[in-house]
């Protein structure tokens, strides 16, 4: 018992741009890198949860038509369901994980995210009132749901009421995610939603209004934290998929080639070389088409927190951004100047314990597994 062997968890993040997983180690209440892995393999794991609404949409068709298309659309997701177990187990053999119980994210597409403000209540009643008032905001059937929800700190000016953060899921997301990982060999010790795997990581105990943009392959997300609580979130069609398209369409180079311009432009190193290559001028007339898009969802998510009753004298101090393009030259720089304060890429990598040695390399991959130390982290901080 004295010398009881160090927890170890994975913290693994299915996003559009590939697997990001990360394994910690709990030792002397430190959490310490044990190993990580990634893959850039494009993917929508999500669009799997989809096909459960065949069934509905084939309420006129003749029963034999049903059972066919039925049966078509199942075994289609047993082999996605394959697929991206084994591709999940190569991750975990390639980067030598020790640890089977993994914690893994929830797409902000997948997750209900709301804020509701309910009456102080004997708590034998809150239950039944709190589903009564979810059940007409949900976009599905409550029993369809997996339905998780948080207390926030209660407003001195209001003493009768309880403001509630939820979030939802459906039930056959959780469902298909579980198969998944059962077949890689993995225990799924729980979902969270990228939101609160981000505050985790770049957030931790700050309580002040802020700002965490996720730069991902298929959609830049936008949350704003207050007391560390993600309390709103949205999302664009625009991300690193976008750089590459315009890259392509400016340059007409092949596939291959843009991918890798596209790595070597949101490489630390390489901001130097682009500066001195192209002025800014330049640069954001060339990506006009994703800078302009995320500067105006910055300004709308802004305006519609601080028009929020209790809001109106808060003030946002910091943008932080991290995701595969979070690193993308003069972002960071356009973004503080335009909304008057600090704007920096996140490191995800300032509660963990790790050998020197492998700092340039974890800080040129570190905006990419934010969400994924963020869930390694969920017991150990």
């Amino acid at each position: 018992m004295l010398f009881s062997k160090p927890q170890s968890v994975l913290g693994i993040d299915l996003g559009a741009g590939g697997i990001k997983l990360v394994e910690l180690k709990k030792e002397k209440n430190r959490p310490v890198l044990f190993t990580y892995g990634i893959t850039s393999m494009r993917q929508d794991v999500h669009h799997l949860v989809k096909n459960d609404k065949t069934a509905e949409d084939l309420v006129k068709k003749n029963s034999e038509q049903i059972k066919k298309e039925i049966s078509t659309a199942e075994t289609l997701q047993e082999s996605e369901v394959n697929k991206y177990a084994e591709v999940l187990k190569l991750v975990c053999q390639k980067s030598r994980t020790v640890a089977k119980q993994a914690i893994v994210s929830l797409p902000v597409s997948a997750v209900f995210h709301a804020l509701v403000t309910l009456p102080i209540v004997k708590k034998e009643e809150f239950p039944g009132i709190l589903k009564a008032e979810v059940k007409k905001l949900l976009p599905r059937p409550l029993d369809e749901m997996a339905l998780d929800y948080q207390i926030l700190p209660t407003n001195p000016d209001k003493k009768n009421q309880q403001v509630v953060l939820i979030n939802a899921v459906p039930k056959n997301l959780v469902a298909l995610y579980t198969q998944i990982f059962r077949q890689a060999g993995l225990v799924l010790e729980a979902l969270e939603p990228e939101s609160t795997a981000l505050e985790r990581s770049l957030i931790g105990r700050d309580t002040a209004v802020s700002m965490i943009i996720d730069l991902g392959a298929e959609r830049t997300n936008f949350f704003i934290m207050d007391q560390a609580v993600p309390i709103t979130h949205h999302s664009i069609e625009a991300g690193g998929h976008r750089v590459g398209e315009i890259l392509s369409r400016s340059l007409d180079l092949p596939e291959a080639v843009v991918d890798r311009l596209k790595i070597d432009l949101c490489h630390p190193e390489s901001q130097k070389l682009v500066r001195d290559h192209l002025s800014r001028e330049r640069f954001v007339t060339l990506f006009n088409g994703l800078f302009d898009p995320i500067l105006k969802e910055i300004e709308y998510s802004f305006e519609l927190y601080l028009r929020q009753s209790g809001n109106e004298n808060k003030r946002p101090e910091k943008v932080i951004l991290t995701g595969g393009i979070a690193v993308l030259p003069y972002l960071s720089e356009i973004i503080a100047e335009k909304f008057k304060l600090k704007c920096y890429v996140g490191d995800p990598w300032a509660r963990v314990v790790y050998q020197d040695s492998l700092k340039p390399l974890l800080n040129q991959i570190g905006p990419r597994m934010s969400v994924a130390i963020g869930l390694a982290l969920r017991n150990m901080v």
